[in-house]
């Protein structure tokens, strides 16, 4: 199956024409798989032990910003979801756009911490494990599937610090104002990025009035998000889209409420498969402070990715 003609359309008209090919051709292939150690449960060098003990082919990703993060070819996945290690939590697979979020948003232990929209609980693992299981780390999902997946995920990884919330997320910045230092709001969209052409599913629910239905609904979490983070805290904002409709739209949308009380921080990082936001999108100028944010191009091993981070002026 190909991918939905619009959105191709659309693509085109989002990414360099330079990118455009290449970018398309990750639609096509399943990526290389890239997982982290969960560091409640174990240590890099004893994962490396145990995968090397089972056979496992891996190569290690060397970021100054990241440590214990592997890749492995998507062949042997399979091999690894077998293991010990993969059951008893002691590695977490996840894509490395996934990472970077909880990176930039950087929580110390004993802070108060929110994860917006939580599920599976990937992000809000990587966010205990970064706090050291202390502190207080909200997790918040809307959908009652999706919030007894995460539920299941955070204990199994050994996650004792979160507070899991069945509830919706527009619902917070009102309910607990002022209540967080750090805010990740991973927000739900339209997963452009996840398309895959051999994987129908993963495109069928995929309209432009999809996309700008859930705009609306980004822009709503980002005021809450808003009203919950103290001043002086930091807000990630990010999704996996492509569209302007999802990504600065909703951040200029925000701006406008709020600028006056928002700055937002340079993102730098390791990768040359990155790309200045737009600054318009139709009728619409962007608001220029959204240039510090950045979208990540999808690679062989890398999802598609927004990134936005933003503090709360006094």
């Amino acid at each position: 199956m190909s991918l939905p003609e619009a959105f191709k359309e659309r693509l085109e008209r989002i990414v360099p024409r330079e990118n455009l090919f290449q970018i398309l051709h990750t639609f096509d292939s399943p990526k290389n798989v890239t997982f982290r150690v969960n560091t409640l449960k174990s240590t890099p060098k004893l994962l490396e032990a145990k995968l090397t003990s089972a056979n496992i082919v891996f190569e290690k990703i060397s970021w100054d910003m990241l440590d214990g993060v592997y890749r492995i070819a998507n062949a042997d996945k399979q091999a690894l979801t077998q293991t010990s290690m993969f059951y008893e939590g002691e590695l977490y697979i996840q894509n490395l756009s996934s990472m970077i979020p909880p990176l930039l948003l950087d929580p110390r232990p004993d802070e108060t911490v929110l994860d917006l929209a939580a599920a599976p609980g990937g992000k809000t693992l990587m966010l205990a494990g970064m706090m050291q299981n202390t502190g207080w780390l909200s997790a918040v999902e809307m959908q009652r599937e999706r919030f007894f997946r995460m539920c299941d995920n955070l204990k199994t990884q050994g996650v004792t610090n979160a507070h899991t919330y069945m509830t919706d997320g527009r619902s917070v910045g009102k309910k607990c104002p002022e209540m967080f230092d750090r805010i990740l709001l991973d927000a739900p969209c339209s997963s452009e990025a996840r398309f895959k052409t051999h994987d129908p599913k993963s495109m069928s629910y995929w309209s432009i009035h999809k996309v700008k239905e859930t705009s609306k609904l980004q822009q709503r979490m980002l005021l809450s998000a808003y009203d919950a983070l103290k001043v002086g805290g930091r807000l990630v904002y990010s999704t996996c889209s492509f569209s302007p409709e999802e990504n600065e739209s909703p951040l200029n949308y925000l701006l406008k409420r709020h600028g006056e009380h928002l700055s937002t921080l340079p993102i730098h990082l390791p990768l040359e498969n990155t790309q200045k936001p737009l600054t318009h999108w139709g009728k619409e100028t962007y608001d220029e402070r959204i240039q510090n944010a950045v979208r990540i191009l999808p690679t062989d091993t890398i999802d598609g990715f927004f990134i936005c981070l933003l503090e709360k002026l006094g």
